[in-house]
């Protein structure tokens, strides 16, 4: 059956690539547990351990972190197109998301890790790759010993706000 996918797939006027590298994340891991959440990472700003993978693969790279706040730039480009032709709201999702945890992981003592629980997006402004960098941060509004809040904004290079956030994150030992 002739569906005329094929003439569709084939009438590409530029096809692009993009490859992505990273280190190897398990040595960060490791040394988690040995550090409070600002100290991990303060050495991982300094270079000092490896960034996590997602950042290479989402082209956002952690520019700041201190107690109760943290801050992401973020390049989003083409390959983050949704089909309409816009920056897909889940690259704006994951960028509040990743802001969020590191703003609360700065707030945890050694031994203590976080996991999302949940994020309430609010999408303001479509993104494109022409908008340019876009800069996320994240700041603490309750820490705890057990669930942590946190709100996020992201902003583009003329500063106007494109989407916020608001999440709960549970906070557990770590080994």
């Amino acid at each position: 059956m002739d569906d005329g996918m094929d003439e569709a797939r084939t009438d590409h006027t530029t096809d692009r690539t993009r490859t992505v590298t990273w280190e190897d994340p398990a040595p960060g891991v490791a040394l988690m547990p040995t550090m409070t959440g600002l100290e991990y990472l303060r050495t991982m700003l300094r270079g000092e351990l490896p960034p996590p993978p997602i950042t290479a693969l989402m082209r956002m790279t952690l520019v700041s972190a201190d107690p109760g706040t943290a801050t992401f730039v973020c390049e989003p480009d083409e390959s983050h197109y949704n089909p309409i032709g816009s920056v897909h709201g889940g690259y704006l999702c994951t960028a509040l998301d990743s802001a969020l945890g590191c703003a609360v992981q700065t707030t945890l003592p050694q031994g203590q890790g976080y996991t999302s629980i949940e994020i309430k997006v609010n999408y303001l402004r479509p993104v494109f790759a022409h908008t340019g960098a876009l800069t996320c941060t994240a700041t603490v509004t309750k820490p705890g010993n057990r669930v942590a809040f946190a709100d996020g904004v992201i902003t583009d290079g003329s500063g106007k706000t494109v989407a916020t956030a608001t999440g709960s994150l549970l906070v557990f030992p770590i080994a």
